[in-house]
């Protein structure tokens, strides 16, 4: 099978540039016996940075390019010559990337917007030329400063994709289909688990020329926070939407149950997830009659765990109640 350009994880080396030292020179000019100091400063060692940018939807750029580092920078020379320099690398990252440190796990930086730059390591400063010592009572420092030294690390970059909703659902809930139509997005769609691999974003169009961007996450199953099925690895895409579509076939068994299921995962991997406002869409319903959809509506109003959710009855496939759908999440995002 051939390997998905998506990858939203990758461990990186990087390591700055040293700083230039500073020049211990004088001054020599004919006819001048005592020139004086005028050894210029050391040049800035080269940082490494990560710049935002929307064009970027992957991190497959840096899976082969595993270590990066940045020049030093050149000593100071007569004359108060500054050094040039180091120059900086500049690592292109997609939006919702986080750096951590690879070994205390600890944020070192966080990449949301296009064109942002954050400093990764910082290249060491350079050293002060002797021109900057001289005093009344030294004219004539023969000392100057070294440069700083460099910074390096072993960083985890991780992508979370942003995006406003994000569904939520166990393999074959009609996640992708859902995208399919009401977006642009053409996710590969069948009928097994684990269709989708990878996450897929589309651009859903609302009334009035508005629009919302909605995220299909790889099918969720129970013990996925303890790493079964796909486990994790999709799992803190959902950390950055700002409402959370859970979506539960018409013909599961027990959709309370599986309600639950789904949000005891969420708890399980991040309980900053049950703040998130969530909305429930049962899909599939073009297989129900009128009663059928009452008694699952009186199952689902009964439920203390559904009390105050916003649900839906829809068919992706039909078109039954997407309308209502999207505006309904529309007004969840706009909601003060």
């Amino acid at each position: 099978m051939a390997s998905s350009n998506f990858v939203d994880y990758v461990k990186i080396y990087a390591r700055s540039g040293n700083g230039g030292p500073g020049s211990s020179h004088f001054r020599r000019e004919k006819f001048v016996e005592f020139g004086g100091p005028d050894g210029g400063d050391g040049g800035r060692g080269g940082h490494v940075i990560l710049r935002g940018n929307s064009q970027y939807w992957t991190l497959i750029h840096l899976k082969y390019q595993r270590h990066q580092m940045a020049e030093n920078g050149e000593g100071g020379s007569g004359a108060k010559s500054h050094g040039r320099n180091g120059k900086d690398i500049i690592l292109e990252v997609p939006l919702g990337t986080v750096a951590k440190d690879a070994e205390t796990g600890e944020v070192v930086a966080e990449v949301t917007e296009d064109k942002q730059e954050v400093i990764l390591v910082k290249g060491g400063r350079g050293g002060l030329g002797n021109w900057h010592f001289r005093t009344a009572t030294n004219q004539a420092p023969r000392y100057s400063q070294p440069g700083e030294p460099m910074q390096e690390g072993w960083f985890v970059l991780e992508l979370k994709v942003l995006a406003d909703v994000g569904l939520v659902g166990f393999p074959n809930a009609g996640k992708s289909t859902l995208l399919s139509v009401v977006s642009a997005a053409k996710p590969k769609i069948a009928d097994y688990a684990f269709t989708t691999l990878e996450p897929n974003l589309g651009i859903v169009e609302v009334r009035d020329g508005h629009s919302f961007v909605m995220a299909d996450i790889p099918g969720i199953i129970e013990g996925a926070h303890e790493g079964k099925g796909i486990g994790t690895r999709f799992l803190r895409h959902i950390e950055r939407n700002s409402v959370l579509l859970f979506m539960i076939p018409a013909d599961t068994k027990d959709i309370v149950d599986e309600y639950n299921i789904l949000l005891n995962e969420l708890k399980q991997y991040n309980p900053e997830m049950l703040d998130k406002q969530r909305l429930l869409a049962i899909t599939k319903s073009d297989m129900l009659d009128d009663e059928l959809t009452e008694g699952l509506t009186h199952e689902i109003e009964g439920a203390k765990e559904l009390k105050g959710i916003p649900y839906l009855f829809i068919s992706s496939v039909s078109g039954y109640h997407v309308q209502q759908l999207k505006d309904m999440l529309w007004e969840t995002l706009t909601k003060d």
